[in-house]
Order: C-alpha cells, then sequence, then structure tokens
C-alpha cells in the first residue's frame, strides 16, 4: 500500500502540514475567545470554534501552507 493520492503529495505530507497549521490556530482562537465562551459547556464551546477553524483551514491557512511548501510537497 502507497502513501501517494494520485498525482498528489503524500498523506503523511498533508497531514504534517495540517497539523503545523490547525495546531497554531486552534491555540490562537481558544485563547481569544475564551473569555467570552468561558461559561459555556465544553461541547458548545467546540461548536462554535470548530466551524471557524475549518473555515480559516480551508480558505486561509491551507492555501497559504501550501503555497508556501509546494516544492517540498511536490517531492
Amino acid at each position: 500500500m502507497t502513501a501517494k493520492t494520485g498525482t498528489g503529495p503524500t498523506k503523511w505530507k498533508i497531514w504534517l502540514l495540517t497539523v503545523v497549521g490547525l495546531y497554531p490556530l486552534l491555540v490562537l482562537l481558544v485563547t481569544a475567545t475564551a473569555p467570552q465562551l468561558e461559561q459555556l459547556p465544553p461541547a458548545l464551546r467546540l461548536a462554535v470554534i470548530v466551524p471557524i477553524a475549518v473555515a480559516a483551514m480551508v480558505w486561509v491557512v491551507m492555501p497559504f501552507l501550501t503555497r508556501r511548501f509546494a516544492g517540498w510537497l511536490g517531492g
């Protein structure tokens, strides 16, 4: 079994790039929203944060990272 997805980058590289983008984004979002969301139960806090994080990853973070690391992803 191969780690390649068709002719694109290997899955482990996409995974690593996603972790590199998602971790700091979540730290930032959780820290920035903590005062406003602290009264909510944890599941509801996540229900607020996750859609924001996913939107940021899809439209901002991953496009930036894939352009920045295009050479590494292609290899």
